[in-house]
C-alpha cells in the first residue's frame, strides 16, 4: 500500500513540476485569486523565452505591489512596495536569458530580508529597513503575464509556486484566449515544414527555420541558392582547418590518425544541380592531402562521369552515370551517397542506382582537404586526366543547391563576408537559375531501362527511348494512319484534276447539212426526223 501512495505522490509531483502555460501575445495573461503575502512571500518558477523582456507576474494594492519581471535579456528584477517606497532587486546573468532555454527564478520576501536568485547561482539579498511597514497589502487579482499595461511575458512558464502552492496554469490556460496549456512548442506540429535539412527554432509566437547548414534559403529552406559561372570561375572551400594543414610534419595516414574523425570519411553525401550547354568541364572536385579524391565531371559528349580514388589506386574507379547529352541547357540534379564501398547515385527523378568500389579501394576518404566547384586550381597530388581533359576552359553555366555533408560551399561563397573558409576566382553571379523545374518528361515503363526485363545496363541508349513517352506500337499505328490519310488525299487530287481537265473550253456537234440549210432550226429538223414530235410534246406540256 505504501508503494501505491509513493507512486501517486511521484505522479503528482511530476504534474506539478511540468504544469505549464505558453503566452503567445504581449497582452496574454492568466489571473488567479489575490496573493496573500502580508508578512512573507515565497515565489519560484521556471521560464523560457526568446523575447528580450516581459512581466512574469504582478499583484497590486492601493499603493503596495509585488512584481517579477524580465527587465532585459540579462536582468531579472524583483520589486515590491510595502508602504515604505519601492524596493528593487536585480540579478544579472553573464549570458542572455532569452535563449529559449529553461531558467529558474526564486524570490522571497519576509520581515527581515528580500532575496532574488537566478538559476541557483546568481543571487542578490536586501535587508529590510529597521523601521517601517512590514505587511504587504494587496487587493487586485494575481496576474501571470501582462497586466496593467505592462510589457507582457512572451514564452513559457512552468511549475509556478506561490508560498508552497503550485498554481494550475494548464487548467486556467485552457479557457483563456492567447494562452495555451503546456510548452510542447510549435516545432512539434509545424517542424515538418522546415525542408532540406532546415532546423526548426521555437519562437514565443511561432517558429522559424534555421537554414544555415543547408544549401537553401527562404522561410522554409526551400529557395535554391545558385550562381552563374563564367569560363574560368571557380569556388574553393577549405575543408581542412588551416591550423591542421600547417601543423603537421607527418605524412599520409599517420597524420590522418591524429585528425578529427570528420577529416577521414567513411561516408559522404554530395548533392547539387547544374545546367549548361558547354562541355567538357569539372562540376565538383574534392581533394585530399594525399592521393584520395572524388570528382563529378561532364564529358565532351555531354554525359556525366563519377570518379573515385580512395587508397591510392593506379586507376580511379569511374562510373559513367548517363550516356545522354546532359549539356542541353536544362537543369539536372545529382545525388551521390557513399557508405564505405557502397555508392548510390540518383540523377534527376530517375531511381537510384548502386555501385560498389573494388576490393583494392580503401573505405576511408583520408584527409579531405579542399572542395572545388567549376574548375580546379591546386598544388599537390591531382589526377592529370582531370586537368588535361576537363579543367579547360572551366564550367560555364549554373550551379545551385550544392552541399557536401553539412557544408554548403556555394552558399558560403555567395555570403563570403560570413565565411572565412571559402573564396572564389572570376566572376560569380548569384542567380535563381537552378530554380527552374525539370522539363524532362518521365520515362514510360516500356522504355525505362530500370524496368526492362533481362536486366538493362545503366546507362541506357537514348536512341531506344521514343520522345514523349510513346511506345513502339503507338508509333507503328500512327505511321499507318498517316499513310492512309496521304493515300486518300492523293486520290481526291487525282479525281478533281480529272473532272476539271476541260475547264475553259467547249465542243459543238452541229448537224450534218447545216451549211445547206436556210437556218439552224431547219438544219436540226432535217437532221433529226423525231425532233418535230419532241417539240410538239413539249408544247403540250407547256400549255398544261
Amino acid at each position: 500500500m505504501s508503494c501505491y501512495y509513493k507512486a501517486i505522490n511521484v505522479l503528482e509531483h511530476c504534474r506539478s513540476y511540468w504544469n505549464a502555460a505558453s503566452f503567445n501575445t504581449p497582452t496574454s495573461y492568466l489571473h488567479f485569486s489575490t496573493f496573500r503575502a502580508e508578512t512573507s512571500a515565497d515565489i519560484s518558477f521556471y521560464f523560457k523565452t526568446s523575447a528580450p523582456h516581459g512581466v512574469f507576474l504582478e499583484n497590486l494594492g492601493n499603493t503596495d505591489f509585488i512584481r517579477l519581471e524580465l527587465k532585459s535579456p540579462n536582468v531579472v528584477t524583483f520589486s515590491f512596495d510595502v508602504g515604505n517606497g519601492p524596493v528593487e532587486l536585480n540579478v544579472h546573468s553573464p549570458t542572455p536569458l532569452n535563449d529559449d532555454q529553461w531558467h529558474r527564478v526564486s524570490a522571497e520576501r519576509n520581515v527581515k530580508e528580500a532575496v532574488l536568485q537566478l538559476d541557483q547561482q546568481y543571487r542578490q539579498v536586501r535587508a529590510a529597513p529597521a523601521q517601517g511597514h512590514t505587511r504587504l497589502e494587496l487587493y487586485s487579482q494575481l496576474y501571470v503575464g501582462a497586466a496593467g499595461g505592462q510589457r507582457g511575458f512572451l514564452g513559457c512558464i512552468r511549475s509556478l509556486k506561490m508560498n508552497g502552492v503550485t498554481l494550475d496554469l494548464e487548467e486556467r490556460a485552457k479557457v483563456t484566449p492567447g494562452v495555451k496549456p503546456g510548452c510542447s512548442g510549435h516545432c512539434t506540429s509545424f517542424g515538418m515544414y522546415c525542408r532540406n535539412g532546415g532546423k526548426c527554432v521555437e519562437k514565443y509566437n511561432g517558429y522559424s527555420c534555421d537554414c544555415s547548414n543547408t544549401a537553401y534559403d527562404g522561410p522554409f529552406c526551400t529557395k535554391d541558392v545558385g550562381a552563374y559561372f563564367e569560363a574560368g570561375t571557380l569556388v574553393r572551400y577549405n575543408l581542412m582547418p588551416e591550423v591542421m594543414s600547417s601543423v603537421s610534419s607527418m605524412d599520409g595516414k599517420d597524420f590522418a590518425q591524429s585528425l578529427p574523425t570528420d577529416m577521414n570519411l567513411t561516408r559522404e553525401v554530395v548533392t547539387f544541380s547544374f545546367s549548361t550547354s558547354s562541355t567538357p568541364s569539372i562540376l565538383l572536385y574534392i581533394s585530399s592531402r594525399i592521393h584520395d579524391y572524388m570528382a563529378v565531371v561532364l564529358r565532351r559528349n555531354g554525359s556525366l562521369q563519377l570518379r573515385y580514388n580512395l587508397g591510392g589506386l593506379l586507376e580511379p574507379f569511374t562510373v559513367d552515370l548517363d550516356q545522354r547529352n546532359l549539356a542541353n541547357g536544362q537543369p539536372h540534379s545529382v545525388n551521390v551517397t557513399r557508405i564505405e564501398r557502397e555508392i548510390h547515385v540518383q540523377l534527376d527523378h530517375y531511381p537510384s542506382v548502386s555501385y560498389t568500389l573494388p576490393e583494392a579501394s580503401d573505405t576511408h576518404f583520408h584527409l579531405v582537404k579542399t572542395l572545388f566547384l567549376g574548375k580546379v586550381f591546386e598544388i599537390g597530388p591531382i589526377d592529370p586526366v582531370l586537368i588535361e581533359k576537363y579543367n579547360t576552359p572551366g564550367f560555364v553555366g549554373c550551379l545551385s543547391r550544392v552541399q557536401f555533408n553539412s557544408i554548403a560551399p556555394l552558399k558560403a561563397a555567395l555570403r563570403s563576408q560570413l565565411a572565412v573558409s571559402v573564396s572564389h576566382q572570376g566572376k560569380l553571379v548569384e542567380s535563381n537559375c537552378g530554380a527552374s523545374p525539370l522539363t524532362i518528361s518521365p520515362m514510360s515503363a516500356n522504355t525505362d531501362p530500370w524496368h526492362l526485363e533481362g536486366g538493362a545496363d545503366f546507362p541506357f541508349n537514348e536512341e531506344r527511348v521514343v520522345p514523349d513517352g510513346l511506345n513502339r506500337n503507338s508509333t507503328i499505328i500512327g505511321g499507318i494512319i498517316a499513310v492512309v490519310i496521304f493515300t486518300i488525299l492523293c486520290t481526291l487530287v487525282f479525281l478533281i484534276r480529272y473532272m476539271f481537265r476541260h475547264k475553259g473550253t467547249y465542243h459543238t456537234n452541229e448537224s450534218k447539212g447545216a451549211e445547206r440549210s436556210e437556218s439552224a432550226d431547219t438544219a436540226i429538223i432535217s437532221a433529226e426526223p423525231n425532233f418535230t414530235e419532241t417539240i410538239e410534246e413539249n408544247k403540250k406540256e407547256w400549255f398544261i
